[in-house]
């Protein structure tokens, strides 16, 4: 009875076949894998756009080169293959190849999705913020109120009063201006809480861990 091909990749890679083939080619897949967060600075200094042509990569040959080099300096790789060139023809490097731009375009689609989730939420935050009551930016659940400056919700936010002229319309100003000046350069959600001061009053801040800033709204 005649075996399965199974897959088109492991087709290469059949018993028998030079050990450092297969060792290739995981290294390059783990190196990818290893290297998600320079592969996604790169995608965006690149303006968040995908290269026009599959050839055309952000990281994979960068990674080639890398494994390559690492795989020489281990023992039991061959002494005529010295340069990357001699693999160039081939047939295992251009399937190496094409799994690490599958593997690549993977990574970026998959942070694209998590982009768009943290865009809708903000929208979501933004519209509750819009509607006639003041939903608190902590909770995110419950209606703040304000009385003689003094700002509170029933989550047990409490801040004593900065300002008596402070009112919904104007709290509800400094969070659309805030959120829509962090969102021109960051497209995570930012988060709010309460400080605790001793010495001073508690304020209403905004963080954003993904890019590491923060703003006092009240």
């Amino acid at each position: 009875m005649a075996e399965s091909s199974g897959s088109p990749h492991r087709s290469l890679y059949k018993p028998g076949s030079p050990p450092w083939k297969e060792a290739f080619r995981q290294g390059c897949l783990e190196r990818m894998r290893n290297s998600r967060e320079r592969l996604l600075n790169k995608y965006r200094q690149a303006g968040g756009n995908m290269p026009r042509r599959a050839q055309n990569t952000f990281l994979v040959q960068e990674v080639i080169q890398e494994e390559w080099n690492a795989l020489q300096s281990m023992e039991g790789c061959p002494e005529t293959l010295t340069q990357l060139e001699e693999l160039m023809d081939m047939a295992v490097l251009e399937e190496v190849q094409q799994e690490l731009i599958d593997q690549e375009q993977s990574i970026i689609s998959e942070y694209e999705k998590s982009l768009q989730f943290d865009e809708k939420c903000v929208s979501i935050i933004l519209a509750e913020w819009e509607a006639n009551s003041l939903i608190c930016p902590v909770c995110t659940k419950s209606n703040l109120r304000i009385t003689s400056g003094v700002v509170m919700c029933q989550c047990g936010l409490y801040i004593p009063s900065h300002s008596p002229e402070l009112t919904e319309q104007k709290l509800r100003a400094c969070l659309d201006a805030s959120v829509n000046e962090h969102s021109a350069h960051c497209s995570h959600t930012p988060e709010f809480s309460v400080t605790e001061g001793t010495e001073e009053k508690s304020s209403l801040l905004m963080s954003c861990l993904a890019c590491d800033t923060w703003a006092v709204i009240i």
